[in-house]
């Protein structure tokens, strides 16, 4: 099976980095005209430019004297960047359609020197064998952590906060995927603040919460920060330092979130979760969900069960699973800060997290449509069994 793929990979620190810098900064200034033009033509005429309309216009700019700098990025990184554009405003106008679930507000315009990236397609680069890589004329090495399998579509150039690049190559893999002995089982996982993941079965999944135990030492860089003078040499070294520290945070919570999918997949087939409302939850607890990352699990999580075979089902967000006895299924409402549930029509007593992922489980096997009839949560008869797949 073929699929789209990225390796990331670190650029070796050179002089030669300037010139990477430079053209990552003209494409944050392209990226800033292009919109100024689209926000303009339509406050004028009520229209919207095609994108490659606004291709042949910044191809006339890139060749008058004002504009000749902006011929330090590749005619197609250029279209790349309007493609870009395109995109992101195709996006904003199927939300205002309510064709896009997620909210989706309209471009804006961004600092030129927090722009992250440019994107080579077939023609600015060549990969020279080993480590080694031209890029619009001048050759880079690069740490070659894993060998890269596939035919490379595409070629970024990408800087994070702390200055350092990238390059990523985009490629299309055949991968065979592995078979697996199957484990004949069936999970529910509720998500919660005080305990990361909690599963049907009782057990508990903990989050170091990376953020929180390094809060100490990004407060000592912040203040440091906030003593020097802006621009200055001191100033650059200090925020510099505090973006390696938050980098930090990022590559654990990733790693650890890594490492619980494979975990997961290990012991399931099937996964099932309730989709939650990350935004809303945001503005309740805002830096805890930061840290905690569950949109992030989620996508890691179906990246590895697409690699290994497995499965993740989702179940809607508005399904009452903390407020429905996943024993006799009596619903009945339940405070936030109640963190046990007891049934009023049953007697059932049961940790909150517990009972809710019993009841996605029974969801998820609803929707995989595995064995005996029985109520679902909203009342609907619909297919699913206690019992494992086995």
């Amino acid at each position: 099976m073929e699929i789209r793929r990225t390796y990331k990979y670190r650029l070796y620190t050179s002089k030669r980095d300037k010139h990477l810098q430079q053209q990552i900064d003209v494409a944050g200034i392209i990226w800033n005209h292009s919109l100024a033009v689209q926000k303009r033509y339509y406050r004028l005429t009520g229209k919207y430019i095609g994108k490659f309309r606004l291709i042949t216009h910044i191809g006339k700019m890139r060749r008058t004297e004002r504009f000749g700098y902006w011929q330090l990025v590749g005619s197609q990184a250029v279209q790349e960047v309007v493609e870009r554009l395109d995109k992101a405003y195709r996006r904003f106008f199927a939300y205002t359609r309510g064709d896009l679930g997620i909210k989706s507000g309209p471009p804006r315009f961004k600092k030129v020197k927090k722009y992250k990236s440019f994107t080579l397609k077939q023609a600015g680069w060549k990969l020279l064998g080993g480590n080694r890589i031209r890029l619009n004329g001048r050759n880079y090495k690069f740490v070659l952590s894993r060998p890269i399998n596939g035919k490379i579509k595409t070629v970024t150039v990408k800087r994070d906060n702390a200055g350092r690049l990238f390059v990523c190559l985009s490629v299309i893999e055949e991968v065979n995927f592995p078979v697996e002995a199957s484990t004949g089982k069936i999970g529910g996982f509720d998500f919660g603040l005080k305990t990361f993941l909690t599963n049907d079965e009782g057990g508990a999944y903990q989050s170091p919460e990376f953020l929180k135990a390094n809060l100490s030492e990004i407060a000592r860089l912040n203040r440091q920060l906030a003593h020097k003078q802006k621009g200055s040499g001191n100033w650059k070294k200090a925020k510099r330092q505090l973006a390696l520290a938050h980098d930090r945070v990022a590559n654990e919570r990733r790693d650890a979130h890594f490492k619980l999918a494979h975990q997961l997949c290990d012991e399931y087939d099937a996964l099932g979760f309730e989709t939650l409302n990350l935004r809303g939850m945001k503005k309740l607890w805002g830096r805890k969900m930061s840290d905690l990352g569950f949109s992030q699990f989620m996508l890691i999580l179906e990246h590895v069960t697409r690699l290994r075979g497995k499965q993740v089902v989702k179940i809607g967000q508005w399904e009452p699973t903390s407020q429905t006895c996943s024993c006799c299924w009596n619903r009945q409402s339940i405070e936030l800060r109640e963190r046990w549930f007891t049934c009023g029509s049953c007697g059932l007593e049961i940790g909150r997290d517990h009972n809710a992922a019993r009841n996605i489980r029974r969801e998820a096997i609803a929707l995989l449509g595995v064995g005996a009839s029985t109520p679902s949560l909203d009342g609907v008869r619909q297919s699913f069994t206690t019992a494992s797949l086995a």
